[in-house]
């Protein structure tokens, strides 16, 4: 049995250094719903998720500073099969850089798509066939 008899994950906070252009991302980019949508924090519904923004250094303890060029975190989010190649060319019109473009991994029956938000996070959109 997990820890305490942990059975989800209910949210997961990026700490920015970016927050009002990670927070336009997701809105506009990624087009994900808000939640709560305040100065210093926002999060957005994602399935039964939370996708949660906050400052860096807005705690009780210190989070650390961000390493020049290297994702904290990877986001991956999973569509439908087609939805790959749909998202790949919606990002492209709206001026994402992508990564790498839509590439079937054969090895673990994924099609993905790479970019990074504003923050540098990657970001993972795939599909399993």
């Amino acid at each position: 049995m997990p820890l305490g008899g942990i059975t989800n994950l209910d949210y997961t906070i990026l700490l920015c250094t970016k927050m009002d252009e990670t927070r336009a991302f997701y809105r506009d980019v990624m087009q994900f719903p808000i939640e709560t949508d305040q100065p210093s924090w926002c999060s957005f519904r994602v399935g039964a998720a939370l996708l949660t923004l906050r400052p860096r250094g807005w705690t009780h303890f210190p989070d650390g500073e961000a390493l020049l060029g290297a994702a904290a975190v990877q986001l991956a989010f999973r569509v439908p099969p087609p939805a790959v190649d749909a998202c790949h060319t919606e990002l492209l019109a709206r001026g994402v850089a992508i990564l790498r473009g839509p590439t079937d991994l054969p090895d673990w029956r994924h099609r993905t798509l790479f970019f990074r938000d504003p923050e540098g996070n990657l970001i993972e959109i795939y599909a399993e066939y």
